[in-house]
């Protein structure tokens, strides 16, 4: 890899906008806020940071604190037309933990080399929190208003399920959001390159729900060298493999219907309703993440059982996790129930809607204008995400969320794996073409 100093990319070579944006994104980086999970994170350092550069250009903002060290930040950007319901901007400060001994590199240096900003964050979503900073901060150098009220939000806790961050805020402190009526935030306005070399830009316009849930299976508890058909490890096992094993059937609803007609006309391959699978091989790498939108599925995660191995436990569990897609809830929670049979328990762990939206209005539109704006080649299309995001919450308010964090990525890049993966990192162009995009879409929406 070649290093590069980040000189290299000082506001004599880039735009002022730019140049915020990369070092904010680095510094961010910098800034450790490790989620563990079960309640161990801390947000306190990064959202000082980000009080810190409003109020370099004058901003103010608050800190809203669910638990100690758990920092939610809120800035508020007047608009031209404050009557108008306002847009949320929102992004998480929180990041997966990172084992530097698998790294090329330290994960918390927020290095540029072979042209991209690496660490953890880059992309899970400091590129977006750093992008959002920027522009801000030159509206208010430069003295610009947006068309409507914009509402800044920095979340905690979005890496291990938001009860920190925006569901606390959601439900502690709705009067926050009191005046908006839609949103916007990560992993959205993404390229993939398809076909001849078309560039589709993928738009969050609904996520999967959440099922998680904990079989446990019963048995008789025994010494491990003798007979025992009530062994509890076997039936769980079973149960286990008939989850993992299962051909969920196939159930497009109406964003993938949009997008696989899309990808269809873009690449001129057909378009069959009866199996859309076949044009997945068009996506590369991201065919990963958008097969699992084509229907439910339940992974196995976690098992637990025994304490010795000449023992034979009397119970046994595991962790499944189901994600639904929206409408199939019910489908997905009766499967399960019938593939882990009569005699084995189920529990709810971790339950969360689905979200679809319609991919049409004026902030749709806006979407589309800003990214054509840099990329006139680009192909604006509605996708269903696989996992979900803080929109969630902010939906129960009744605000309206989409994915839109743009980014222009190489055609070889492999997005999502890069998602808490090794070695996280994002292009520093794909930064450069992001912010303008996001710079257009706000002064225009």
């Amino acid at each position: 890899m070649t290093s590069q100093s980040p000189q290299d990319y000082s506001k004599s070579h880039r735009s002022e906008l730019e140049a915020d944006a990369i070092t904010l994104c680095q510094e961010m980086i910098r800034i450790p806020s490790v989620n563990y999970g079960d309640g161990k994170g801390d947000e306190r350092a990064i959202a000082d940071y980000v009080v810190e550069k409003l109020l370099e250009v004058g901003i103010a903002s608050k800190i809203y604190e669910s638990a100690p060290g758990r920092c939610n930040v809120v800035a508020t950007i007047p608009g031209v037309n404050a009557e108008r319901p306002g847009l949320v901007v929102h992004g998480h400060i929180d990041v997966v933990p990172a084992n530097a001994e698998d790294w090329s590199i330290n994960p918390f240096a927020g290095e540029i080399r072979d042209g991209m900003i690496w660490g953890r964050g880059a992309l899970d979503m400091k590129n977006m929190d750093a992008m959002m900073l920027a522009i801000v901060r030159k509206w208010t150098r430069t003295g610009f208003k947006p068309p409507r009220n914009i509402l800044l939000v920095f979340f905690a806790d979005e890496e291990a399920g938001s009860i920190y961050g925006s569901r606390w805020m959601a439900k502690e402190h709705p009067e926050v959001f009191e005046g908006y009526s839609e949103a916007i935030s990560e992993v959205g306005g993404f390229s993939v390159t398809v076909g001849d070399g078309k560039r589709l830009y993928l738009v969050e316009a609904a996520q999967k729900g959440i099922y998680w849930m904990r079989a446990t299976a019963e048995g008789r508890a025994g010494h491990g060298s003798m007979l025992n058909d009530e062994n509890a490890v076997t039936a769980l096992a079973s149960a286990v493999a008939r989850i993992g094993n299962h051909t969920w059937p196939q159930r497009y609803t109406k964003t993938v219907k949009v997008f696989f007609a899309e990808l269809a006309k873009a690449t001129g391959k057909p378009y069959d309703l009866a199996d859309l699978r076949p044009l997945l091989k068009e996506l590369g790498s991201t065919a990963r993440m958008i097969g699992a939108t084509l229907q439910n599925t339940a992974n196995p995660t976690l098992l637990e059982a025994g304490y010795k191995a000449n023992v034979i436990p009397q119970s046994a569990s595991a962790v499944i996790d189901g994600r639904f897609l929206p409408g199939y809830e019910e489908e997905l929670k009766e499967t399960l129930r019938e593939l882990v049979g009569p005699d084995i328990k189920i529990e709810a762990i971790t339950r969360d809607i689905a979200l679809e939206v319609d991919f049409e209005g004026d902030l749709v539109d806006a979407m589309r204008n800003a990214i054509l704006s840099q990329d006139p080649d680009g192909i604006p299309v509605p996708y269903t995400m696989s996992g979900g995001t803080d929109n969630k919450a902010l939906s129960e308010l009744g605000i309206i969320g989409y994915g839109f964090s743009p980014l222009k990525l190489p055609a070889d890049l492999d997005f999502m794996s890069l998602f808490h993966g090794v070695d996280e990192r994002v292009p520093i162009d794909g930064i450069v073409f992001g912010v303008r995009v996001l710079e257009n879409f706000l002064e225009n929406c």
